[in-house]
């Protein structure tokens, strides 16, 4: 197989697999929502371009002049839909301008030039076909401009997404900077063949297009799955946080100050007093549950030391800090998978990012350690206590 039936077969794979995906997920529970559907208009643009670039190169139309002069410039749309997407996701558009107008408008204009070219394609001779190929290069470069503006817009809306929402409160949002990266990097691979074709004077040299189409595919099908997914685990925490904020039945260690054991650690005892009585408020308002605790964090917080507050902690509560804040989090996320069957539907990230941790994997790895069982399966035990 050459280089170009490899192509060429990657295109209607891919063609194929994005019409499916669509499908797939306009269909699916939520699949209404904006935020998917501007990522399923964005899945079809790729789709529709691809599926047309193979259509032409198969050459099933031969003679047709339509065809010929009619190709529908699907790739100006990414940027744009990518854009509509984000400001879905960040909850913020309302604080961007709308472009819809001036896409809509700009698209349309491409059209009506492209079907100028087919009725006068009655006429034609040499110099209307070379216009017209001079045409398609122009349209090109100045879809490519207008998409990276767009794109460069986008990136300004994500780096003030701290301030426009609230979103980083559940998203770090790390993988819609890895799609950034990898976008600009698509540019290149787009104007290195723009440039290719200037310079052999408006003649296309399609395998330099190749990277382009195989990155960019690749890369919007990865944000398509990546967006599912995120999106799935922002609502989950959304519904955790507000459950955790209601749930009153986690147990707290009650500070009574004529319990507490007297017992010599040098610290004056209204010290302990206090610290005691700040962690019982931190247990009771689940402040554990933040992925910045820490003990110099902590200690800041309750206007002490590290020194004071680890010694207090591993006398009074007979525990390291690292495993007094694996204890609070495991006891109260267990308690939680217990008594709600809603939240054991729930994906291990989003259980482990809103019970404190940074990753599903330490989470599973304190979870172990405490309950000698792993968070899926303790779940899966639950579901069979509760079918029993």
């Amino acid at each position: 197989m050459s280089v170009e039936d490899f192509f060429n077969l990657f295109l209607l794979i891919s063609a194929i697999h994005g019409f499916v995906f669509c499908f797939a997920l306009y269909f699916s529970r939520g699949g209404r929502n904006k935020v998917l559907i501007f990522i399923n208009l964005l899945a079809l643009a790729i789709s529709l371009n691809n599926f047309q670039s193979w259509v032409v190169v198969k050459d099933f139309f031969r003679g047709n002049v339509f065809i010929q002069y009619f190709q529908v410039p699907w790739h100006f749309w990414i940027a744009p839909f990518f854009y509509l997407f984000l400001n879905q996701y960040l909850n913020v558009a309302k604080k961007s301008f709308n472009i819809l107008k001036i896409i809509l408008f700009t698209f349309c204009a491409f059209l009506v030039i492209r079907f100028g070219f087919y009725i006068y394609s009655e006429k034609i001779n040499s110099d209307v076909i070379y216009f017209f190929r001079k045409y398609v290069v122009i349209e090109e470069i100045i879809s490519s401009v207008f998409s990276l503006t767009i794109f460069i817009y986008s990136y300004k809306i994500y780096k003030e997404s701290n301030t426009l929402s609230n979103i980083t409160t559940y998203d770090n949002l790390n993988w819609i900077r890895i799609f950034f990266r990898l976008g600009l990097l698509s540019y290149v691979f787009w104007f290195v063949p723009l440039l290719i074709t200037l310079y052999l004077g408006f003649e296309v040299f399609m395998p330099s297009y190749y990277p382009l189409r195989v990155f960019t595919t690749i890369l919007i099908y990865w944000l398509g799955y990546q967006s599912i997914l995120q999106l799935k685990i922002l609502k989950e925490r959304e519904y955790l946080r507000k459950y955790n904020a209601l749930y009153v039945n986690q147990k707290t260690t009650s500070y009574n100050q004529n319990n507490i054991d007297k017992k010599v650690i040098n610290i004056p005892n209204d010290v302990v007093d206090n610290i005691l009585r700040s962690l019982e408020k931190f247990e009771k308002e689940k402040q554990y549950s933040s992925q910045n605790v820490t003990l110099n964090n902590l200690a800041n917080q309750l206007n002490t030391n590290t020194a004071y507050l680890s010694k207090v902690i591993n006398h009074y509560k007979e525990l390291s800090f690292n495993n007094y804040i694996n204890n609070l989090r495991i006891n109260n996320i267990t308690e939680q998978l217990e008594t709600n069957s809603i939240i054991r539907k729930f994906t291990i990230k989003a259980i482990a990012l809103e019970a404190g941790y940074k990753s599903a994997d330490s989470f599973s790895k304190a979870f172990f350690k405490l309950k000698g069982v792993n968070p899926s399966d303790f779940i899966k035990k639950m579901e069979k206590l509760k079918t029993d």
